[in-house]
């Protein structure tokens, strides 16, 4: 997606906002019914044993029974619209939950903590580990509102799995994508997005979250949207409109008091991950097949993300792609978008036009990336990097021990031409970097998606390459002493909880 795409967002169509609307009784998923919110109930009943291969007989209290799926042998059982309150969706043998439409945690309470909108109403959803959701269409996405919480903890062994209809019924392909619309967290963090005259950080910048009628931003920094550990989010993205879409996990506004990590996004039909404004930092993230952007951050998001794998199809399917692509739109602000990452690999595909460059950086980002690693085929038509505007160059980017092996390092266009990229990539303090490197990298044993290639395992020219101090860098990084995201065969914290990577785990 462009950088100035959030604009847009302000003048959705009438019949986009219908779509999204709390509670709507018009547009249903496939299959499945529509209620009225409720709040259910904390400890959810004892429920007798249910043979394996067949469906429970009832749902908890607080879910509506909207038959079976999976050829007769799940449960479906479908959230609330509005969830408000406590509900826990518990792990029941037999039993899969159904988002229809919607589906949103509390209403927005606005962006002051102190002074919540009058009459709004708090949700707080947990999510017990094993626990598998899905939606029928691009309509269905939960949306976790401004003053709610999420706590969705999975385990390293038994992670919560979001994804399509279609995947519970056993008919995806690698190639799928784009099923249901996705999970949207949006918080009170700092946002660029002010009314003229504003200058952020102000709890009076807000902006409204793409793909969906609700907003986002504040003034505090350390908001707390809650836990999401151990979670896949397969087969999202849906276009509302142009340039107005969800994605796997969008984050808007969105503190550090909240917890992400170990989070994959497999087969989005748009971004993996897109953060707006907001302050959160994310580790230990896998990207899978993301049709668009792997990575891509806008809006004055201050925050950092290490240990992350993007591996992107080998073609896209409807539109272009970049590893990163980082904006600071809306023009003219100067709190710029500061995203700070550490141990990222990122496997670019063959791609068919220069505009997709593995790292795209434009309207005046500030970033920091060290520690990372950066490839594409050698046919590919896209560089490593490509920096599109000259404010993005005076804000100094920093690039520390980082490893480019694409079919060239730099793109030369009219914006920011190839000399004067390498002019920011190599200076006096940043250091340890390679423009034309070969890579070395492997795929784990066993890896079973054909559609991209999966060597994000360092080899000999990855490990050879000097190591910059990350928790000098961000205090909030984990010291390391290897680039990538990968260290070695022995490095294993991406297998277990994700699916497609390992012998025995397809998604």
């Amino acid at each position: 997606m462009n950088g100035f795409k959030l604009t847009t967002l302000l003048a959705l169509s009438a019949s986009a906002l219908a779509l999204a609307a709390c509670g709507s009784s018009e547009v249903a998923s496939p299959g499945e019914g529509d209620f009225g919110g409720g709040t259910g109930p904390t400890t959810p009943p004892v429920t007798p044993p249910v043979t394996p291969g067949t469906p429970a007989a009832d749902c908890p209290t607080g879910f509506a029974n909207v038959g079976v799926v999976a050829n007769g042998t799940l449960r479906a059982c479908q959230l609330p619209t509005t969830i408000t309150g406590n509900l826990t969706v518990p792990l029941r043998a037999g039993t899969v939950y159904a988002i229809s439409n919607r589906t949103q945690v509390g209403t927005d309470m606005g962006a002051d903590p102190s002074a919540p909108v009058a009459g709004s109403q708090q949700g707080i959803l947990t999510i017990e580990a094993g626990v598998r959701l899905y939606g029928s269409a691009g309509s269905d996405y939960l949306l976790v509102n401004r003053g709610s919480q999420i706590f969705a903890e999975g385990t390293a062994t038994n992670p919560i799995i979001f994804t399509s209809r279609a995947n519970i019924d056993g008919t995806t392909t690698e190639s799928s994508q784009g099923q249901w619309g996705g999970v949207v967290l949006a918080g009170r963090a700092p946002t660029a997005v002010c009314p003229v005259g504003v200058t952020a950080p102000n709890v009076a910048c807000v902006g409204q979250i793409e793909g969906t009628s609700a907003n986002y931003g504040g003034n505090t920094a350390g908001d707390s949207s809650g836990r999401l550990r151990y979670v896949q989010i397969r087969y999202s993205g849906f276009e509302i409109s142009p340039n107005n879409e969800l994605q796997a996990l969008t984050l808007a506004g969105v503190g550090t008091g909240t917890t992400v990590e170990y989070i994959q996004a497999y087969n989005s039909s748009d971004d993996g991950i897109e953060i707006f404004g907001g302050t959160v930092n994310l580790r230990h993230i896998v990207i899978n097949g993301a049709d668009d952007d792997g990575f891509d951050v806008d809006t004055g998001w201050q925050g950092g993300a290490q240990f992350g794998i993007i591996t992107q199809r080998a073609t896209a399917v409807t539109n272009g792609s970049r590893g990163f692509e980082w904006s600071a739109a809306p023009s003219g602000t100067t709190y710029y978008t500061r995203p700070r990452v550490s141990n990222w690999t990122i496997v670019g595909r063959n791609a068919a036009v220069a505009a997709d460059a593995v790292l795209t950086l434009n309207t005046g980002v500030n970033p920091t990336i060290i520690n990372s690693v950066v490839t594409n085929p050698s046919t590919s038509a896209a560089a490593c990097l490509d920096i599109d505007d000259a404010q993005t160059v005076a804000n100094n980017p920093v690039f520390r021990s980082v490893y480019f092996a694409c079919s060239r390092p730099y793109e030369n266009d009219s914006n920011v031409n190839a000399a004067a990229t390498e002019a920011v990539f190599i200076t006096a303090t940043n250091i340890n970097n390679t423009a034309a490197g070969t890579s070395t990298m492997t795929a784990p044993a066993g890896a079973t998606l054909q559609a991209q290639s999966l060597a994000f395992i360092n080899g000999t020219n990855e490990s050879a390459v000097p190591v910059t101090n990350a928790p000098a860098v961000y205090s909030w990084f984990q010291n390391v002493t290897y680039i990538g995201a990968v260290q070695n065969a022995a490095d294993t914290w991406f297998t277990g909880w994700t699916c497609g990577l390992q012998a025995g785990s397809s998604c």
